[in-house]
């Protein structure tokens, strides 16, 4: 499932429909971005460990697994290999099947083995 948002809204606003779309969890890795009591909320009601670290700015401190968000650079180099490619960093296409269409694209070449 892709879910393109606009550039002026968070990516949080459709976190719950990705997560029903991926089934079963056992974690989740975030950045802070994701920080939100509702998300948090509604990940340990389907029986998910949130890795979210919490914002500054938050009240009560949240505690997380530290060891295991360390993990969270593999996702991010995956991304940064997808960016070099220009079409996908800028995103050339208007619509969401063709822009899917350049992932997977940039994908088999990126980690081609």
């Amino acid at each position: 499932m892709l879910i393109l948002t606009p550039g002026n809204i968070s990516d949080i606003a459709v976190a719950g429909d990705l997560l029903k779309a991926a089934g079963h969890v056992q974690r989740l890795i975030a950045d802070k971005g994701y920080d939100a009591d509702a998300l948090r909320t509604e990940l340990r009601a389907a029986g998910t460990t949130p890795i979210i670290p919490g914002r500054r700015n938050r009240k009560k401190t949240i505690r997380y697994d530290k060891k295991r968000y360390k993990d969270r650079w593999m996702v991010e180099a995956a991304f940064c290999r997808l960016k070099d490619f220009r079409r996908i960093a800028t995103r050339y296409d208007k619509l969401a099947r063709n822009f899917l269409s350049a992932i997977a694209f940039a994908t088999i070449i990126a980690f081609w083995v």
